[in-house]
C-alpha cells in the first residue's frame, strides 16, 4: 500500500517553538537552543494512523515578520496547518490575528480551504503562563479551528498528539 502525502505547515511568531516541536516529534530529542529558521525548513515523516499509511511533509515556517511574504506560497497545496503560540508570551498569542489574516487571504487567493489546529507551546512553563487555556479554547472556537492542544517539547507532553490530531483531520477531510 502506497503512502498518502499530506502537507502540514506550522505558523507562529519566532521563538514559539515550531522547530523544537518538529524536531522533538521527529527525533524524540529536546534541544534547548535552535537558530531562527530562515524562510522555511522542510521535513518528512512516514507513519500509520488508524491503519492509514501517510507521509507528512512538515513545513516549518519562519516566524519573523520579514518572511511573511512567503506565507502564500507555503500554504499552497497544504492540507493542514498548525498555528502556534507560546503560553508565556502574550504577544505571540495576539499575533495569531495577523497570521490568520495573511493565511485566510492566501487560501482565498489559492481557492483552497486548509484545516487548522491551534497549539499553545511551553506547557512545562505553567508558572509563567500569560495566556489562559480558556483564551486558547475561545480563540479556537471563534476562528473555526478544528482543535486546541497545549504541549511541551521539553517534556514531550502532547507532542505526538499534535501531529496525530492534524493527521486525523487531514485523513478525514480527504476521505481515505
Amino acid at each position: 500500500m502506497a503512502y498518502t502525502k499530506y502537507k502540514v505547515v506550522i505558523f507562529g511568531d519566532g521563538g514559539v517553538g515550531k522547530t523544537t516541536l518538529t524536531n522533538r516529534y521527529l527525533t524524540g530529542i529536546f534541544e534547548e537552543k535552535y537558530q531562527l529558521t530562515i524562510g522555511m525548513d522542510f521535513y518528512l515523516k512516514k507513519l500509520e494512523i488508524d491503519g492509514n499509511k501517510i507521509s507528512l511533509q512538515i513545513w516549518d515556517f519562519a516566524g519573523e515578520e520579514k518572511f511573511r511574504f512567503l506565507l502564500p506560497s507555503a500554504v499552497l497545496g497544504a492540507q493542514g496547518t498548525i498555528f502556534m503560540y507560546d503560553i508565556t508570551r502574550y504577544s505571540t498569542f495576539e499575533s495569531l490575528i495577523e497570521w490568520l489574516r495573511v493565511f485566510n487571504k492566501a487560501n482565498k487567493e489559492n481557492s483552497q480551504e486548509v484545516s487548522t489546529i491551534l497549539v499553545g507551546s511551553k506547557f512545562d512553563l505553567e508558572e509563567n503562563r500569560t495566556v489562559s487555556t480558556e483564551e486558547g479554547k475561545n480563540f479556537t472556537k471563534e476562528n473555526n479551528f478544528l482543535d486546541f492542544i497545549e504541549c511541551s517539547s521539553k517534556t514531550g507532553e502532547n507532542v505526538e498528539v499534535v501531529f496525530e490530531t492534524i493527521s486525523r483531520v487531514m485523513i478525514e477531510k480527504s476521505g481515505i
